[in-house]
């Protein structure tokens, strides 16, 4: 150990308050330095000196009466001040002379000089005209862009009418089926136009309607089913148990609309759609609903197409359920 840091020590070494390891070492030390030895017989000599020497006791009384005593003291006491020096401190106190008078005549007159120079630094640039730089304006005229073109004109329509071909009524068989739908066998490369004034055919029916088929039913209606009752309209059937939905011919997909699509919204929308005689969807409802989906559901299913339901050999009406998905892709 380092003869510094035992002299540092010492004083702790003699009260005790070490532990064990540091003291170990400073005894060791102390067995091989006689100036550190010295030092310590030193130190216990002025604790033993400290320890034999008697102090002087003060009375009982001495503190209870030490700051009347203090300031009965104070008061008694009188500093020697000359003259000299009294009439040094009162020169150094200047006293000002007050002139009012005079400043209330300054401080007028002190304003206006300023308020004149400040109007003068103000007012003299705007007198200078001669440096003002020329500002050129440049008027620029906007004219409105010329109106579009004029559609070009219809076509003309055909000179004459007596051109046109008629056509002949043929009695032909009918291989109809009530309630099926079958395809043309020939499909004509050209349709000739027929005024509306010469619909009526040779050898119609008295009675009959404009757009009737022959051999239709008397009183029948434009698109009526063969097989039908005239003036009976059944009503629609529920597709539950063994009435099954009907097929769909025709499927037009919903348009998402951009809100929903912004608000990431998606979904499954029901509806409750019913049928007429020909397939065509003629009535919703809505079963489950999605606000912002609904409007577009309606749109598409509005526009579907189904295979018209036959039940005893005539076309109903059919109340079904259909299911519109709404994915985002």
């Amino acid at each position: 150990m380092r003869h510094r840091k035992v002299l540092a020590l010492l004083g702790s070494y003699l009260d005790g308050e070490l532990d064990p390891r540091l003291r170990d070492g400073i005894e060791a030390h102390l067995r091989g330095c006689p100036a550190c030895s010295k030092e310590r017989d030193a130190l216990r000599a002025v604790d033993a000196l400290a320890a034999n020497a008697r102090l002087p006791q003060a009375p009982p009384t001495y503190w209870e009466t030490f700051a009347g005593r203090v300031t009965a003291g104070l008061r008694g006491l009188e500093l020697p001040i000359s003259r000299k020096e009294t009439a040094m401190f009162q020169d150094s106190f200047i006293k000002p002379e007050r002139r009012t008078a005079t400043r209330a005549v300054v401080f007028p007159l002190s304003l206006a000089a300023h308020a004149i120079i400040a109007a003068l630094l103000i007012i003299f640039p705007l007198l200078q005209t001669g440096n003002v730089p020329r500002i050129e304006i440049t008027s620029a005229f906007l004219a409105p862009p010329p109106p579009p073109p004029p559609p070009p004109p219809p076509p003309a329509k055909k000179a004459s009418t007596s051109n046109v071909k008629r056509i002949k009524p043929v009695q032909a068989q009918t291989n109809f089926e009530a309630g099926k739908l079958v395809a043309p066998v020939e499909i004509p490369d050209q349709i000739a136009e027929e005024q509306i004034s010469d619909v009526g055919i040779e050898g119609g029916v008295e009675g009959g309607v404009e757009g009737g088929v022959i051999g239709g039913v008397l009183g029948g209606v434009v698109g009526g089913v063969l097989g039908g009752v005239v003036g009976e309209v059944e009503a629609p059937v529920r597709a539950i148990g063994e009435i099954k939905p009907p097929r769909l011919i025709k499927q037009v997909d919903p348009t998402y609309p951009e809100i929903a699509r912004q608000a990431r919204v998606e979904g499954i929308v029901i509806l409750e759609a019913q049928t007429d005689l020909y397939g065509r969807v003629a009535t919703m409802k809505i079963l489950r609903s999605i606000p912002l989906l609904d409007q577009a559901a309606l749109d598409a299913v509005r526009q579907w197409v189904y295979e018209p339901m036959i039940i005893n050999g005539r076309p109903r009406g059919v109340i079904f359920t259909v299911t519109v998905r709404f994915t985002l892709k």
